[in-house]
């Protein structure tokens, strides 16, 4: 059996993290990676002490907010934020680092990865968000859709 690439380990780990989600529309898991070294792991869903949508219903199900818009109308943070939180509670600096996500991030969690200085995101499933890819790009982070081949 070959072994994986650290691209295909890394982006295992982001589907096993997603699964911690409380999130009943979308399960997303991200990690901030440098020198082949895990930083922090997120996942989405809502604030610690505040009760998860599958006790009081997902308000964007309930308004038919589209995927992708209007963002502030969730009780949930997104994976990538929770990421960029854990590492700062802890104290570990994330500049420099490689975003592995299941997802590729929306234009909020962009305009937070680029002032984080992160360098690179390697996600696994679009997200329909033109904005995003457009700042990120702008930014000169590279934004690659993991296909399963090492680069």
């Amino acid at each position: 059996m070959q072994r994986p690439t650290w691209d295909q380990y890394f982006m295992q780990i982001t589907t096993l993290v997603a699964t911690r989600s409380t999130c009943m529309r979308r399960q997303v898991g991200a990690l901030l990676v440098k020198n082949k070294n895990i930083l922090a792991t997120g996942y989405n869903g809502v604030p610690s002490g505040i009760r998860h949508c599958d006790e009081v219903g997902c308000l964007r199900e309930q308004l038919n907010v589209p995927s992708g818009e209007r963002h502030e109308l969730c009780r949930g943070l997104h994976a990538e934020q929770n990421a960029i939180i854990q590492a700062a509670r802890h104290g570990i600096n994330i500049e420099g680092s490689t975003l592995y996500c299941t997802d590729s991030p929306c234009s909020i969690c962009s305009k937070m990865l680029v002032n984080a200085g992160v360098l690179e995101i390697v996600y696994g499933r679009g997200y329909p968000d033109k904005l995003a890819h457009e700042m990120l790009s702008e930014a000169g982070i590279d934004a690659t859709l993991f296909t399963g081949e090492s680069k």
